[in-house]
């Protein structure tokens, strides 16, 4: 039976596999996001930033830096309000494309990604009343469509939460319009895992992109949390901007690819900072770069889920199983991105390791 092994104790995944219910079932036409857990209805709007004082560091043709959000909310919901899809039909055709290469072990063909819907709905009226904000940054090579579950779960519990694309290196991001330099589909940079250089221009952006968001919807008070190279990002923007109030970090390294310890890891936080990784890609960069910021004193928590890999913390974790049972990838490819454990569990797993910890320090 799988576990997941946390400092003092195991949780046995035989405990959570009623939390959520994730389909037993895949169509190779779409596939079933698990449900979120909470009280309230979610509604997701999507909002076009453009900073005018960067240029974009991976096609400078383009003259400013531009993002894509979506915010996730607590709405009144009533008749009329579709969901949303997790992908648009133009990021989906070019995912269809993109996918395999980023991730190998995905199919190739067989899969309908514009097909699959999300648990947010379109056009409902949000719910009056100030809510704590969370800010979400997708892995390297992934867009933020690909954490919409665990957004939408935490929005269903009272947080709003903005997911936030890093156009270049993101899978796919598609824009309201073309403009000079980019198509509206914008494709990823990325051709293959990066190098030093290209990976501290991520982190480096990534950063920038979190505090400019802050700067251009006014939010003083909020909580980050990313995976892999967003986790990265998450720990660095609390290090250098205080409007953080505390962050999650997913499986993110605290350190550059030549070993350059970060700000945050060589000088520690005050604020607190959760460290969440997995045995499947836990290695000797990541134990050294957390030890490091670990041998501070400072609010810092490290946890680690078992019978697990590096994407179980994104939507793969539902959406891989089912491509698996529909014979669309392998029992190899399916442990390589989010191991072995049964998505029944290791969905609510994640969902709780989040909501707990920003409930503790940036509650609704």
């Amino acid at each position: 039976m799988a576990s997941f092994l946390m400092p003092g104790r195991r949780l046995f995944a035989k405990a959570a596999l009623a939390a959520v219910a994730v389909p037993v079932s895949a169509a190779a036409s779409g596939l079933r996001l698990p449900a979120p857990q909470g009280p309230y209805a979610v509604g997701a709007t999507t909002l076009h930033l453009v900073d005018p004082s960067r240029n974009d560091p991976w096609e400078p043709r383009i003259g400013v830096r531009e993002l894509m959000v979506t915010v996730l909310r607590p709405v009144a919901l009533g008749r009329g309000f579709p969901r949303a899809p997790q992908l648009t039909p133009g990021a989906a055709a070019l995912f269809t494309e993109i996918g395999p290469l980023t991730h190998p072990q995905l199919p190739v063909a067989g899969v309908d990604w514009a097909a699959t819907l999300t648990h947010a709905r379109t056009g409902a009226p949000p719910l009056p009343g100030r809510r704590s904000v969370l800010l979400y940054s997708p892995g390297g090579g992934d867009a933020r469509t690909m954490g919409v579950s665990l957004a939408v779960d935490l929005a269903s519990y009272g947080w709003t939460v903005l997911t936030v694309d890093h156009p270049g290196d993101a899978s796919e991001v598609e824009f309201p319009d073309e403009r000079p330099g980019r198509e509206r589909v914008r494709p990823t940079a990325l051709h293959g895992p990066p190098d030093a250089a290209a990976f501290r221009t991520m982190i480096d952006t990534r950063v920038a992109d979190l505090r400019f968001v802050l700067d251009a919807l006014g939010l003083i008070r909020v909580g980050v949390y990313g995976h892999s190279a967003g986790g990265t990002a998450a720990a660095q923007a609390l290090h250098e901007d205080r409007r953080i109030a505390a962050a999650a970090n997913l499986e993110g390294y605290l350190d550059q690819m030549d070993g350059e310890l970060l700000p945050v890891a060589r000088q520690g936080t005050d604020r607190p900072l959760l460290l969440v990784g997995t045995d499947g890609f836990r290695d000797a960069r990541l134990d050294r770069s957390w030890a490091a910021l670990l041998a501070h004193a400072g609010p810092v928590a490290r946890r680690q889920l078992d019978d697990t890999a590096h994407w179980v913390f994104t939507d793969y974790a539902a959406l891989v199983p089912q491509l698996h049972r529909a014979g669309l990838m392998s029992a190899a490819g399916r442990a390589a991105m989010v191991g072995r454990a049964d998505p029944r569990g290791t969905v609510p797993a994640v969902r709780r390791l989040v909501r707990s910890f920003f409930a503790r320090h940036l509650p609704m």
